[in-house]
C-alpha cells in the first residue's frame, strides 16, 4: 500500500460513524454480521491485500457529500465493501489450499505407480543426481561445459563446427517483431521477449556451422502498426567482408519471416491467438517445406535439408512448434519464458478473480494446455535460471524433477523406462552484445577535469534531462529501471531513499519508469502505482534528490547506464521476484555495480559475476544498507566493478550459442523417414512430372508394405513404366519382404484387422499419385451419432462431388472408426474403397490407402509405415496399455455398476490403444483428467473421446486427424488450402483440430451435437479456441446436398 494520507481520515471517519452502524436501524446485511468492526476489516484486509486505487475514490465522494446522513450511508456501503472482498479472498484461497492439496495426492500417487511399473532396483543415481550426468533440472551449465573465455578458444571451438551446415527454425508470434527500432514497451506483448529472440536469431546467424536461421512471427499489416511489420522477409544478418565467403550461400544468414494469419488488417494481443495458431502451423509449414528444398539445392546435394531443431518461444509459440514438430518429424526446443501456472496462481493469491475470470480475461487455461503439450514434445526446456525449474516448470503435470531424476538415471544405464519419457531442462542465460559497449573510464578523483577536454561527453540528451532534476548532479547516482507496477518495488526502493538520511547525503536516486505524457493517460494500476512513488517524493521532500523523467528512447538506455557509471553510481533492481534480470547483465557491462533481489534469477547472475549485494526486496533497511555500503565504500565499488567487467563475457551472445549449439546436438537426429531413404541411395530414377514419377512409386514400393506384382488395375503408364524396370523390381523384392517383416515385428501382440497385410498386395500403383493430380481433396471427418448418419452424409458430400466435379475431386475418410469398421460401412452402403484416395483411421494413428487387391486379412487396403515413423516418437507401448488398463479397473471400482470401462482389443491398434465405455450415460472421467494421469506419470499420449463418449482412443502424442492432413501435405505435396474437411457442430475431443488452418471448412448444421456432453467439462472452453471469423469456415444451412452445394461456392468450390 502507498500510505496515502487519506487512509488515516477514513479510517477516523469509521470510527465515527462506527456506533451508527451497530444500530438497529443498520442494513439488514450488517446486522446478520453480528459484532462487525469494519475498521479491523479495512486495517487486516484492505491495507494488507487490495489495491486502493477504487476504495480511494469512493471515499473521496463520501468526504464530499454535506449530508451527514448520506455521508455515513456511503461509508456502510465502503464497509460493506470491504468485508465482500474479504470474503472473496478467503473462499478463493480455501478452494486454492484444496486444489493445492489435491493435485500434492495426485502427483504422488502417479509417481509411486510410475515407479512401480520400473520394477528395477533403483541405483543410487536414481535416488539423487548422478555425478557426471547432464541433469535436466537445473544443473550448473558453467560446471559441465567449458565456457568462452578468449578469442583463441572461441576460434578453436569454430574450427570444429565449421564443416556443418544446420538450419535452425526459431518462433515468437506476439508483439510486434523486427530487427532495428524495436518498439520495446508499446504494449504487454513487445517487451523483453522479443529484443531477446531477435538477438538470438541474429548471433545464431554468425556461429560457425548454422546456415541459415528463420524467426517465424506474425505477419501484421494494420494502419495502427509501422508498414515494415508487413514486409514477408527481414534480413537480420548482413553479409560483411568479416564473413568466410566458403559458408555464405544465396539463402545464408539469419531471416525473420512473417507469416499471415489470424485477422487481416488487425493487430491482436496474444490471448487472442488461439483460434489462429492451426493457421499459422500451415503457413510455416509451407515456408519451412520450400526453404528446406532450397537449401537442399544449395548444400544438400539435391536432398531437401530439415530444420535440425524448431525452437518454440512462450505458450502459442511453443503450441505452433510442437505441431511443426510433428509434421515434420524434428526435434522441438521450447522456452517458455513467462509460465501460464505460474501466473494463475499470483493472481489466484491476489484474491480478487475467480479461476474462470481469471480465464476469461487472459485464456489462461489454453495457455496451460499449450505448455503442457510442449512438455510433452519437446526434446530440451530451455530456461534462463534455475528457479524457472525449480519453482515454475515443477507446478505443471508434464514434469517432476524427482521422477525426471529417475528417469535420466534409468537411461544412463540402459534400463526400459517402460513407456515414460520427460523433456531435458537446462538453464542458459539470456546473451549481450557487447563488442559496442564502452565501459566509463572515469576510475579517479580528478575525473571531472579529464572530462573538460572532452566537452561533448556528458552532453547527451538524455544527461541534461536527468541532471535537471538535481541541485547536486555530481553525487553518485542510484539507478533504477522498470516500469511502474507493484511487482518492481520501487515504493520500497523510494521509502529506503528517503528514510536513511547518510544514504541521501552521498547520492542522487533516479527512476527510468518507462514513457508517459499525461498520468491521467496511464492504466489505472501504473497511473496509481506511480502517484504514489511521486507522493513518497513529496513525503520525505527529496526534491533535488530523486529523478523520473517521463521520457526515454531505447537508445538512450545506454547513456543512461554511462551516466550512472560515470558518477561512480549504483544499479539496483528491487522486485519482489525477478524471473532473469537482464538489466543487471547490461548495468554489468557499463562497470555498474549491483543491488538486487534475492528471489530468481539475479542469484545466478550474481554467482557468476560477483559484482554486488543481493538483498530481501522485502526488507527496507536491508536495501538501505546495501547502496549505503556500495556508495560509501569505494574499494568495494571498485572492486564490484572489475569483477562484472572481467566476468561480463560469460553472457556474450556467442556464449549462449556455443552452449544452444552443444545442446541441440545432443539431440537425436530426426526428419522425415521417407526423405532419409532416399538419401540412403533407394531413389535412383529421373522423374517425368509432378505428379506421375516413378520416384513416387518408388518411395511408395519402399515405405508401404506394397507389391509390385504386375496384376491389371488399369494404372495407365505409370503401371508401364514400371514394367519397363524388370531389374528395378527385381531388386526391390528383398527390400520390400524386409520391410513387411519389420512391420510385423512392430505390431507385437496388436495385430488387428487392416494391419495384417502381404508385400504382393500392391496391384494400384497410380492410385498414390493421385494425390497429387486432384485439384481438390474432400476430406469427411464428420462425428455422428450412428453410423448410418455417417454413410448418408458420406454418399451425399461423394454425390455432390461427382455431379459438379467429376474426376477432380479426392475423398479421404477422417474418423475414430478402425479400418475393418470403414471396410464394414463402404460394403453396407454400397461403395467402392478404390473411389477413395485414403483413410484415416482410429482418431489419426493410422493411414491407409486402397489397393484393389485384398489381403490376407481380405480388406483391400495397405498401411503407411512412413506415417508411423512420424508419430511414433514417445509413444508408451506396453507401459501405456497397462497404465491405462488400471486406470480402467479403478473407475470401474469406484462406480461400483461392473465393467463400465473396459480394453478394447479389437479397436486397438500397434498405435492406437482403444478402451470401450458400455453405457457413456455414466459418470467416468472427463478427458482433461485422464490427460492429466497420463502426464503425471511421464506418459506422452493423445487422449481422445470419441463416438459420443462410447469409446476412448488413446495415440501418440503428435499424431491427431488434422496433423494426418499435414503428413499427407508434406509426404504427397497436397495443397492445403485445395482441401475441404466437413465437420459438423460438435464431434470428438480432436474437434477443434479440424476447424482452423489453410483447408477450407464446412460445417453441417445439426450434426454432432450429441458430442457436446464431451466438452462440457473441458480445461478451457471450446469458443476460445473457435476461429468463427475465419472466411475459410462456412456452416452449412441444413445437411442436404443443397446446402452443402451451395457452401462449396461460398468457399469457390464449385461454380453457382
Amino acid at each position: 500500500m502507498a500510505g496515502n494520507d487519506w487512509i488515516n481520515s477514513y479510517l477516523e471517519a469509521i470510527l465515527d460513524v462506527d456506533p451508527g452502524i451497530n444500530d438497529a436501524k443498520s442494513s439488514l446485511l450488517l446486522r446478520e454480521r453480528g459484532r462487525f468492526s469494519p475498521t479491523r476489516y479495512f486495517v487486516e484486509e484492505v491495507i494488507t491485500g487490495f489495491d486502493e486505487t477504487d476504495l480511494h475514490r469512493s471515499w473521496l465522494r463520501a468526504a464530499a457529500m454535506r449530508s451527514t446522513q448520506e455521508r455515513n450511508t456511503r461509508l456502510e456501503n465502503m464497509c460493506w465493501r470491504i468485508w465482500n472482498l474479504a470474503r472473496k479472498k478467503k473462499q478463493l484461497e480455501g478452494e486454492e489450499a484444496q486444489w493445492k492439496a489435491k493435485r500434492h495426492l495426485e502427483r504422488e500417487s502417479g509417481r509411486k505407480e510410475a515407479t512401480a511399473d520400473m520394477s528395477e532396483d533403483l541405483s543410487e543415481g536414481e535416488k539423487g543426481d548422478v555425478p557426471g550426468d547432464l541433469s535436466a533440472h537445473g544443473g550448473s551449465v558453467r560446471g559441465r561445459m567449458h565456457r568462452i573465455s578468449s578469442v583463441d578458444v572461441m576460434e578453436n571451438w569454430a574450427n570444429q563446427h565449421r564443416e556443418k551446415k544446420l538450419y535452425i527454425v526459431l518462433i515468437s508470434l506476439h508483439g510486434l517483431i523486427r530487427g532495428e527500432n524495436m518498439e520495446l514497451g508499446r504494449d504487454s506483448d513487445t517487451g523483453g521477449q522479443v529484443k531477446y529472440v531477435v538477438e538470438l536469431a541474429r548471433a545464431l546467424g554468425t556461429m560457425p556451422g548454422v546456415y541459415r536461421v528463420d524467426l517465424l512471427t506474425r505477419q501484421v499489416s494494420a494502419p495502427d502498426v509501422d508498414w515494415s511489420y508487413g514486409e514477408p522477409t527481414e534480413m537480420l544478418n548482413l553479409i560483411s567482408s568479416e564473413n568466410s565467403t566458403g559458408e555464405l550461400g544465396e539463402s545464408s544468414g539469419s531471416y525473420i519471416i512473417r507469416i499471415p494469419f489470424g485477422p487481416k488488417d488487425k493487430y491482436i494481443r496474444k490471448e487472442l491467438f488461439w483460434p489462429y495458431i492451426p493457421e499459422f502451423v500451415d503457413g510455416a509449414l509451407g515456408h519451412i517445406m520450400q526453404m528446406s528444398k532450397v537449401l537442399g539445392e544449395q548444400i544438400g546435394g539435391g536432398n531437401p535439408v530439415w530444420p535440425v531443431a524448431i525452437h518454440g518461444h512462450y505458450a502459442d509459440a511453443g503450441d505452433s512448434a510442437a505441431l511443426l514438430s510433428g509434421a515434420l518429424n524434428v526435434p522441438l526446443v521450447f522456452t517458455g519464458h513467462s509460465l501460464g501456472r505460474d501466473k494463475l496462481e499470483q493472481l489466484m493469491k491476489q484474491g480478487r478473480q475467480s479461476r474462470e475470470e481469471i480465464n476469461s480475461t487472459y485464456k489462461i487455461m489454453r495457455r496451460i494446455e499449450a505448455e503442457e503439450l510442449a512438455l510433452d514434445a519437446s526434446e530440451i526446456i530451455i530456461t534462463s535460471t534455475k528457479q524457472e525449474i525449480e519453482e515454475q516448470w515443477r507446478l505443471y503435470d508434464g514434469f517432476d524433477p524427482v521422477l525426471e531424476r529417475k528417469l535420466r538415471a534409468r537411461i544412463k544405464r540402459g534400463v526400459s523406462c517402460h513407456g515414460r519419457f520427460m523433456p531435458r531442462t537446462v538453464a542458459i542465460p539470456p546473451g549481450m552484445e557487447f563488442h559496442n559497449i564502452t565501459p566509463h573510464d572515469g576510475d579517479s578523483d580528478g575525473e571531472e577535469e579529464k572530462n573538460k577536454d572532452h566537452p561533448a561527453s556528458p552532453d547527451q540528451p538524455i544527461w541534461s534531462e536527468i541532471m535537471r532534476f538535481f541541485s547536486n548532479p555530481r553525487k553518485p547516482m542510484i539507478l533504477a529501471l522498470a516500469r511502474p507496477d507493484p511487482k518492481k518495488n520501487i515504493t520500497t526502493l523510494v521509502k529506503a531513499f528517503g528514510e536513511c538520511r547518510q544514504l541521501r547525503e552521498l547520492a542522487n536516486l533516479t527512476l527510468i519508469m518507462g514513457n508517459r505524457d499525461d498520468i491521467d493517460q496511464m492504466s489505472g494500476a501504473n497511473a496509481s502505482y506511480l502517484l504514489s512513488i511521486i507522493k513518497l517524493v513529496d513525503k520525505y521532500d527529496l526534491y533535488g534528490q530523486v529523478a523520473y523523467p517521463k521520457h526515454h528512447k531505447q537508445s538512450d538506455v545506454p547513456d543512461i547506464y554511462r551516466l550512472a557509471a560515470k558518477t561512480k553510481g549504483v544499479f539496483i533492481n528491487p522486485a519482489f521476484i525477478e524471473p532473469f534480470g537482464l538489466t543487471l547483465i547490461e548495468a554489468a557491462a557499463y562497470g555498474l555495480p549491483i543491488v538486487a533481489t534475492k528471489n530468481g534469477g539475479p542469484v545466478d547472475i550474481h554467482r557468476v559475476l560477483d559484482n554486488g549485494l543481493l538483498v530481501d526486496p522485502h526488507d527496507q533497511q536491508s536495501i538501505a544498507d546495501a547502496l549505503l555500503k556500495l556508495v560509501s565504500d569505494k574499494q568495494l565499488w571498485a572492486r564490484c566493478r572489475q569483477n562484472g567487467l572481467r566476468n561480463i563475457h560469460l553472457f556474450s551472445w556467442p556464449e549462449h550459442c556455443k552452449t544452444y549449439l552443444a545442446r541441440i546436438a545432443c539431440c537425436k537426429p530426426r526428419q522425415p523417414q521417407w526423405q532419409k531413404n532416399e538419401e540412403e541411395g533407394f531413389q535412383n530414377s529421373e522423374s517425368d512430372s509432378p505428379g506421375d514419377s516413378l520416384r513416387d512409386i518408388q518411395d511408395l514400393s519402399l515405405n508401404l508394405k506394397l507389391s509390385l506384382d504386375g496384376e491389371k488395375n488399369g494404372s495407365g503408364n505409370l503401371d508401364n513404366s514400371l514394367d519397363n524396370e524388370d531389374n528395378a523390381v527385381d531388386g526391390k523384392n528383398k527390400l520390400e519382404n524386409a520391410v513387411l517383416t519389420l512391420s510385423k515385428g512392430a505390431m507385437g501382440g496388436l495385430r488387428k484387422d487392416g494391419d495384417k497385410v502381404r508385400g504382393d498386395d500392391y496391384t494400384t500403383s497410380s492410385k498414390f499419385p493421385s494425390l497429387r493430380r486432384r485439384k481438390y481433396i474432400f476430406v469427411i471427418a464428420v462425428d455422428c451419432d450412428t453410423t448410418s448418419d455417417f454413410l448418408e452424409i458420406l454418399k451425399m458430400v461423394v454425390d455432390v462431388a461427382n455431379v459438379n466435379s467429376a474426376g477432380l475431386v479426392g475423398f479421404i475418410l477422417s474418423t475414430a472408426m478402425t479400418i475393418s469398421e470403414i471396410n464394414s460401412l463402404l460394403n453396407s452402403g454400397g461403395l467402392n474403397p478404390l473411389d477413395f484416395d485414403a483413410f484415416i483411421c482410429n482418431s489419426g494413428s493410422n493411414l491407409y490407402y486402397p489397393s484393389s487387391s485384398s489381403v490376407d486379412s481380405g480388406l483391400p487396403f495397405v498401411l503407411d509405415l512412413d506415417y508411423h515413423s512420424q508419430i511414433e516418437y514417445r509413444w508408451g507401448g506396453e507401459g501405456l496399455r497397462k497404465t491405462l488398463v488400471r486406470w480402467a479397473i479403478s473407475v470401474n471400482d469406484k462406480n461400483g455398476q461392473g465393467k463400465i470401462v473396459e480394453e478394447d482389443e479389437p479397436g486397438s491398434s500397434s498405435y492406437c490403444f482403444a478402451l470401450k465405455v458400455k453405457d457413456s450415460s455414466l459418470v467416468i472421467p472427463p478427458v482433461k483428467e485422464l490427460r492429466k494421469l497420463m502426464r503425471i506419470q511421464a506418459l506422452r499420449c493423445h487422449v481422445i473421446y470419441c463416438q459420443q463418449g462410447a469409446k476412448i482412443n488413446v495415440i501418440p502424442v503428435l499424431a491427431s486427424r488434422s496433423q494426418a492432413l499435414r503428413y499427407l501435405h508434406v509426404r504427397w505435396g497436397t495443397e492445403l488450402s485445395n482441401i475441404v474437411v466437413f465437420t459438423g457442430e460438435c464431434g470428438d475431443t480432436d474437434y477443434e483440430g479440424l476447424l482452423g488452418g489453410l483447408h477450407k471448412t464446412v460445417v453441417l448444421k445439426g450434426v454432432g451435437r450429441s458430442s457436446l456432453k464431451l466438452h462440457a467439462n473441458r480445461s478451457y472452453p471450446l469458443e476460445d479456441v473457435m476461429p468463427f471469423d475465419n472466411p475459410n469456415l462456412v456452416q452449412a444451412g441444413g445437411c442436404n446436398a443443397k446446402e452443402i452445394k451451395e457452401s462449396l461456392e461460398k468457399l469457390g468450390i464449385l461454380k453457382g
